[in-house]
């Protein structure tokens, strides 16, 4: 009897053993690349530090690649898993050949704001395109959503980019300073940026907000290779799980959350810093649930179009494949 408990024991504890083996080589080191550090992606954050991705046996890091596309390339060629920017990027990457998918909605407003130097604003009654005309403006670089809705805008007032005002294309984190220094009239900005230019009287509130000037926008979308869809649905399934955890989380956790900015962003001060997350709550930034609606995607592309960017329409399900949100929220 002593013998066959020996031999139970023994495959038990091999069992075990495989077990262990098989969920070790489970667990995935995943890159996100993403544009520029910011509140915005704040729900992407939550998701690591609160420890969404762990329970899906996911090790999660950022990458920033604060330069125009450098995000989406760093998807495409493999240096990382997911980039977390416009699904329009995808659709740039379909027209020239390659195949991205947003998996999983994060911002559905356009986290723009544009910005005036400080005593310098549109007059009562005065157009936008008046405003606008003649002046510098101070923008991410060319590729990057921010510019794109500047072109698009300008469009829009029957404006010449090339010609009727001075684009000065530079890195997100860039633009605060050349406002500053006076090397550019006017900004085109993001939190926490917006609310720092505030707080040292660079400029004051926006004059232009678009969150709520455009609506729901497939503004911030995480992204991957229709190739690692086919090859390991399982590893992006569990991705998104954990990319809805943490928007479900950030939108009933609202001090929580704050909290996980605070240590994102530790050089700002508490006070500015609820000041960026009530501004970017208020304005409905995120996603609440992780799905691209059809006329988010509508919105991101008549930007891209408008601003002759993108050369032809791209079909939402040529760019974005919501079955993992769908699997995930049919699952709770």
């Amino acid at each position: 009897m002593s013998s066959k408990i020996r031999m139970i024991a023994l495959a038990t504890a091999m069992l075990a053993g495989f077990a262990g083996i098989a969920s070790a080589q489970e667990k995935k080191s995943l890159i996100v690349a993403e544009p520029t550090h910011g509140t915005g992606y704040l729900p992407l954050y939550v998701a690591i530090q609160k420890g969404f991705f762990a329970e899906e046996n996911l090790d999660v890091k950022i990458l920033t690649v604060d330069s125009g596309a450098g995000h989406t390339n760093a998807v495409l060629s493999g240096q990382a898993f997911a980039f977390i920017g416009g699904p329009e990027h995808n659709a740039f990457a379909k027209v020239k050949g390659g195949e991205l998918r947003a998996v999983v909605n994060v911002v559905d407003r356009g986290n723009v704001y544009y910005v005036a130097k400080k005593g310098l604003a549109p007059k009562a009654g005065e157009s936008m395109a008046s405003f606008f005309k003649g002046k510098s403006i101070a923008v991410s670089f060319f590729g990057g959503t921010p510019n794109s809705i500047t072109h698009y805008l300008l469009r829009q007032w029957k404006m010449d980019p090339k010609t009727d005002v001075t684009m000065k294309e530079m890195a997100n984190g860039a633009v605060l300073a050349a406002v500053k220094a006076g090397a550019a009239e006017i900004g085109v900005t993001t939190e926490p940026a917006l609310t720092r230019g505030i707080v040292e009287g660079i400029w004051s509130d926006p004059i232009i907000n678009i969150p709520k000037d455009l609506g729901p926008y497939a503004y911030s979308t995480l992204n991957v290779r229709q190739a690692s869809i086919k090859s390991e649905p399982d590893v992006v399934a569990r991705f998104v799980r954990g990319v809805v955890k943490g928007l479900k989380f950030t939108d009933t956790h609202h001090e929580e959350a704050l909290a996980v900015a605070k240590k994102e962003f530790p050089t700002m001060s508490l006070e500015d810093l609820k000041a960026t997350i009530d501004r970017s709550f208020a304005d409905e930034m995120w996603s609440k649930d992780g799905t691209i609606s059809t006329k988010a995607w509508d919105t991101a592309e008549a930007v891209v179009l408008g601003a002759t960017i993108l050369k032809q329409p791209v079909p939402y399900d040529d760019i974005i494949d919501m079955q993992f949100v769908k699997a995930t929220l049919a699952a709770k």
